[in-house]
């Protein structure tokens, strides 16, 4: 087993967190605030806007099941790379995508993967995707871990049932 880290911003981190866990190979996850310029923020400080930080879902996941171009494959399913600090109803910073990677070498396989994207895109527009390294995570509060898990009937923007689609297209 191949135990890798990376942390996914998919605008509502409910929906990111309950699709990525969805398939085969995803270890844990859990969701929190990426990249924030003050320490420990909470959900309503992160809704400021004051914090600088990103909405997202720290994914541990065993790469020799499901290597990180195929993960982030999936993932970028689930939003629409090209809209600009919102996804679905959720607008703010706090709601932009991002790939963030805590391994150096994982930065090439994020940019491929936006390169890939931007190459299918017949009218070559330009992913609004932040692509950057980690630089801090805190969890956010318990009632945001596994809500929609929690709270089936809860907003979200993601299509979850794509996540099977894409197991079986993918052979998974």
């Amino acid at each position: 087993m191949d135990l890798r880290e990376v942390y996914l911003a998919g605008g509502c981190f409910w929906g990111t967190e309950a699709y990525i866990k969805k398939l085969p190979g995803i270890v844990d996850t859990e969701v929190g605030y990426a990249n924030s310029i003050v320490d420990e923020p909470t959900y309503e400080d992160v809704c400021s806007g004051e914090t600088c930080a990103a909405g997202a879902v720290k994914v541990i996941y065993d790469a020799d099941r499901l290597p990180l171009s195929l993960l982030l494959k999936a993932y970028l399913r689930t939003i629409d790379p090209y809209s600009l600090n919102r996804q679905g109803n959720d607008r703010g910073t706090q709601y932009r995508a991002g790939i963030y990677w805590v391994d150096p070498k994982d930065e090439h396989v994020a940019r491929s993967a936006l390169a890939d994207l931007a190459q299918g895109d017949a009218q070559l527009q330009q992913p609004c995707v932040e692509l950057m390294p980690l630089k801090n995570f805190y969890p956010a509060e318990n009632y945001h871990q596994d809500y929609l898990d929690k709270n089936p009937m809860g907003y979200c923007h993601v299509d979850l049932r794509d996540a099977r689609q894409f197991v079986q297209e993918n052979d998974l």
